[in-house]
């Protein structure tokens, strides 16, 4: 008899645990993995998918306003959110069938229900024991609200996905990108958006040319930007609710979205009682290799909070495949991974910010530009678009690159793979652009800006 039930035990089929446990079976392994909710994880049902789908949805509007100037005659129109948001679950019950489909067909067992952690090779659902010589954490994150007054009145990402109508007055609480990304959307439907983050600036962690252009980008649209104040309180209304923010002021709209950041989902799952090290925020702490302080737990994506991206934790959730039934230790690798906002406009990023790339590497020569896309050269819109260039000066290295701009994040996708292959940026001038496209302004940046003094050299 076999020393365990399972060789791998998966708790969690979003991305990673559905790559680590498909993979995984196909190198001969017994698996089985454990789900409570929807087959998919957050990507699939309250994340990526759904969000792309509604702003594919939200830009509409503008690209009837824009026919016009096309020589377009377009007559009255309308917005059916219940129409929409129907047509979105049934997209996503597919794909919930496409992800069974995938682990049915590599023969891994699928168990419907909570698994909570006994011991380092045990796992109980439903009232029954099974053991499994590794175990899986692929949980995930969810979303966190701060505890306010009234708290409990606001929604989440997670909420927003179901709302039987669409709010003609929102107020979003936070700076990250799923909160300019519902700005986005929701005003790009017809809603008016009032956005209030504690910071100086949304976005921290991206270029800070991205952020301001982006918030300028923003502004010219009517989105409300409010910086440097937070959430105080919320009270029910007769018709919605009223937010009394830190400054004082109070704004009233039919719904509060809390866009305040996602905490690992790790509560409840027994992880203590195996000796599983998580940091103050209830992250599992992994090494190179995404295993635990103990050595039959691994865990990958969100729960982890290294970088919370879908593809990182398929990335991840391949290597602890590779690594424990492949016959190869593979680490996953971590750096140059490309990001996109799908803000409006978007934002798409790969490699260092400036401040990253100045602290890394010290002297550093930087390429910008800002310009009018051709399409608008007809609407009149003001729109514009950014591209910047952060390249090393001592080996010519581009070391960052960053747009805001329409379909940013399509085109610093082909962008990143010469990042990663360390491109040089005579490389990028060689490089013959394809006109006219707005992409090709990635290739014809010739005139660096000027060298910023350094600290205290006055």
């Amino acid at each position: 008899m076999a020393e365990f039930d399972y060789d791998l035990f998966t708790i969690g089929a979003g991305s990673g645990g559905v790559r680590a446990s498909r993979m995984a079976a196909a190198f001969g392994a017994r698996v089985a993995v454990a789900e409570d909710k929807r087959l998919g994880g957050t990507c699939v049902n309250v994340g990526c998918i759904p969000k792309k789908l509604l702003v594919y949805a939200s830009h509409y509007g503008t690209d009837f306003a824009d026919a016009e100037a096309y020589g377009w005659n377009l007559g009255p129109r309308s917005f059916d959110w219940a129409r929409l948001i129907a047509n979105k679950d049934r997209e996503i019950a597919r794909l919930n069938g496409v992800y069974r489909g995938i682990l049915e067909k590599n023969g891994v067992e699928i168990l419907d229900g909570t698994a909570r952690v006994l011991d380092p090779n045990t796992v109980e659902i439903g009232g029954r024991r099974v053991t499994a010589r590794y175990l899986l954490v692929a949980t995930g994150g969810l979303p966190y609200v701060p505890e306010r007054p009234g708290s409990e009145l606001a929604i989440t990402s997670n909420e927003i996905f179901a709302l039987p109508a669409r709010p003609e007055r929102i107020l979003i609480v936070g700076g990250g990108y799923i909160a300019v990304e519902f700005a986005g959307i929701l005003h790009g439907m017809g809603s008016h958006v009032t956005q209030i983050y504690r910071g100086e600036l949304f976005l921290r962690g991206f270029d800070r040319d991205v952020r301001s252009v982006l918030a300028e980008e923003m502004r010219k649209q009517d989105v409300d930007l409010r910086f440097g104040v937070d959430l105080a309180k919320i009270e029910k209304r007769a018709a919605g609710v009223a937010a009394t923010l830190d400054d004082g002021s109070v704004v009233e709209v039919d719904q509060v979205l809390a866009a305040t950041g996602r905490r690992p989902n790790t509560q409840g799952l027994g992880l203590e009682s195996a000796g599983v090290k998580r940091n103050a925020a209830g992250a599992v702490l992994v090494d190179a290799y995404s295993c635990s302080s103990v050595p039959s737990i691994y865990a990958v994506g969100d729960v982890t909070d290294r970088i919370n991206l879908t593809p990182v934790a398929i990335h991840e959730g391949a290597a602890v495949a590779t690594t424990l039934f492949g016959g190869r230790p593979v680490k996953p690798d971590h750096t140059d991974v490309p990001s996109a906002v799908f803000s409006h406009p978007n934002v798409g990023s790969v490699g260092l910010t400036e401040d990253e790339a100045r602290e890394k590497y010290g002297d550093v020569v930087l390429f910008r530009t800002r310009f009018r896309p051709l399409r608008h050269t007809l609407t009149g819109s003001g729109e514009t678009t950014m591209m910047k260039l952060i390249v090393d000066k001592a080996s010519d290295r581009v070391v960052g690159l960053h747009m805001v701009g329409p379909d940013a994040g399509e085109i610093v996708q082909g962008f990143a793979v010469a990042v990663k292959c360390k491109a040089t940026k005579a490389q990028f001038d060689a490089t013959i652009g394809i006109h006219p496209t707005a992409a090709e302004e990635l290739v014809t940046m010739r005139d660096p800006l000027p060298p910023v003094a350094p600290a205290g050299s006055e």
